[in-house]
């Protein structure tokens, strides 16, 4: 079962705890996620089945589009509200033009302190199984790029926004920072995501939609059509004799594409059987080969 499947995660599980429950719905071992989600976070978690988990290296540095809500008042050891808060709470009213003004700062190339409570590893060593025991977290800033930052609203002390952003940047980190120059400390009170590359909300399924789904022998129906991923690369439908060679690994020539780098290949509309990456001409080569298994060695069991 190949196929890209996005789940509207809830609040409260752990992207693992996601991919865990959909490999049982399906009966599938093979099941990965793009794009990890904290827990308190909600929104898309695209998920990849069978072979065409071989397609999450491309999306890897895929963009990211958030909406939430930054509380103001304290800060908390997580970043957000999942947290426990550091130091008092203070009783703050912010302006709408005031924090538009403090977000202005964050668009662009930053440098940025990832949570101590991240993935991010130390030696090795996951940070937040560090910060859990309170042990030292010595992490180092990375830089990270916000290429849009809207403050929608604000009420009271709180500040809902959207944000455009490049892969590895945190949005935790954004709200603690941004509490830290209002010197009044600030945290995520809640996190959507709402676009991952090209995949979003509207797509977007809950696990119980697709547990009904399976059940019914609709899952197939559930898929994003495979011709709709990776949009940057152009589309080529593979005759029946390219088709065996790609399964196998072999160049081919696909005239029709001679100035694209990279292109997805099918076997017919919906069969996904490769990347491939031209080498000179109108020569390219599977570099990912997403066929069930080569021609060759299938013919070898009949």
């Amino acid at each position: 079962m190949n196929g890209v499947l996005i789940i509207d995660k809830p609040a409260g599980l752990t992207s693992h705890d996601v991919v865990n429950r959909v490999r049982r719905i399906l009966q599938q071992p093979s099941v990965g996620h793009l794009g990890t989600l904290d827990p308190l976070a909600t929104g898309v978690l695209p998920l990849v089945t069978g072979n065409l988990t071989r397609l999450a290296q491309f999306y890897g540095a895929s963009g990211k589009t958030y909406e939430g809500v930054i509380r103001f008042g304290f800060a908390t050891d997580t970043y957000d509200s999942d947290g426990e808060a550091q130091g008092a709470v203070e009783i703050v009213n912010v302006s709408l033009e005031q924090i538009r003004v403090l977000a202005s700062r964050f668009v662009g190339l930053i440098e940025q302190m990832p949570p101590p409570f991240s993935a991010k590893k130390i030696k090795g060593v996951p940070a937040y199984k560090l910060a859990r025991k309170h042990q030292e977290v010595a992490l180092k800033p990375v830089q990270v790029e916000i290429k849009d930052f809207e403050i929608l609203a604000v009420e009271g002390n709180r500040a809902s926004f959207r944000a455009r952003v490049a892969s590895g940047t945190y949005m935790r980190s954004i709200a603690h920072d941004m509490g830290q120059q209002m010197g009044c400390g600030a945290h995520l009170q809640s996190l959507r995501r709402t676009l991952l590359g090209e995949l979003g909300l509207n797509q977007a399924l809950t696990l119980e939609e697709v547990e009904i789904a399976c059940k019914a022998g609709k899952l197939e129906e559930l898929f994003i059509h495979p011709r709709l991923l990776l949009p940057e690369f152009p589309c080529v439908t593979a005759s029946e004799e390219a088709a065996a060679l790609i399964r196998n690994g072999r160049a081919v020539n696909l005239p029709e594409l001679s100035q694209a780098r990279q292109v997805k290949v099918f076997a017919g509309q919906r069969e996904l059987i490769a990347i491939a990456t031209r080498i000179a001409g109108t020569l390219f080569h599977p570099r990912i080969v997403l066929a069930a298994e080569p021609v060759q060695q299938l013919a070898s069991r009949k």
